[in-house]
């Protein structure tokens, strides 16, 4: 079994160590990790902008790269819905490439929960945390439950921090709330994407939490520039640097 490491682009440009916690995860837990040095953008950009058009080759190009491998995981609620989720309309419903790309991709925490069914890790992480849930992995991928669904879930990224020695959890009063990131929705709605980040940022340093964690390292990137420029006291990190054992930031 070979797994494909799908990095989103604005991880490997600005959060190279979100992906190089998650290969370092990975093959700690015996995978054999390749990663398709072709790879580019899943498209998720020009899809929300409505470019149609421009999308379907870059979405051709996904399934060409990663249709070879057993199993893709990416670290990105986002960019796996945007594969498992929206990719229908760019191919034939009998594409048998496609359909294995699209059966075979998981978000880093729905593979180490369902597939792997990790259920140890030697990592401490003496810190208090705050999860911050993304909207894709919540109402798309179902990682866990969301208010307005009254369907219980596991929430399958605490499940995982829950295996990490010396964590203590914070709990936000609005745990499902949307950070208002949104992707081109914070271009072309920046008053109201700041307003709702805001808002986010405050219910998480209510609780007294030295870092807000995600499994969607785009929210992170929408609330630590809200939280640098305002002086927040708290961090920001991906869910897969601390299950790879990564320290708190300075």
């Amino acid at each position: 079994m070979t797994t494909a490491l799908f990095v989103p682009c604005y991880v490997d440009q600005f959060y190279p160590d979100v992906a190089i916690s998650t290969l370092e995860l990975l093959e700690r837990l015996g995978e054999d990790v390749v990663f398709p040095s072709t790879q580019t953008c899943c498209g998720q950009p020009m899809a929300n902008t409505g470019c149609v058009s421009d999308t379907a080759p870059v979405a051709r190009q996904m399934v060409d790269i990663f249709a070879d491998y057993d199993t893709i995981v990416c670290p990105s609620g986002s960019c796996t819905t945007m594969v498992r989720h929206h990719y229908d309309a760019f191919f034939a419903p009998d594409d048998a490439a496609y359909q294995k790309v699209k059966s075979r991709t998981f978000e880093l925490c729905e593979y180490l929960h369902d597939e792997l069914k990790l259920d140890h890790l030697d990592v401490r992480f003496p810190h208090r945390v705050s999860l911050h849930q993304s909207c894709h992995g919540l109402r798309e991928l179902r990682l866990a439950s969301s208010s307005e669904n009254m369907t219980p879930r596991v929430d399958k990224v605490r499940s995982l921090l829950s295996l990490i020695q010396d964590i203590e959890f914070c709990e936000p009063e609005r745990s499902d709330e949307c950070c208002g990131f949104g992707g081109t929705f914070a271009v072309n709605e920046p008053e109201v994407s700041a307003s709702m980040g805001r808002d986010r940022v405050a219910d998480h340093v209510r609780t007294g939490s030295e870092v807000l964690v995600s499994g969607d390292m785009s929210c992170l990137m929408h609330l630590q520039g809200l939280i640098r420029r305002e002086n927040n006291p708290i961090k920001v990190m991906h869910a897969a640097q601390i299950l790879a054992g990564r320290p708190l930031p300075a």
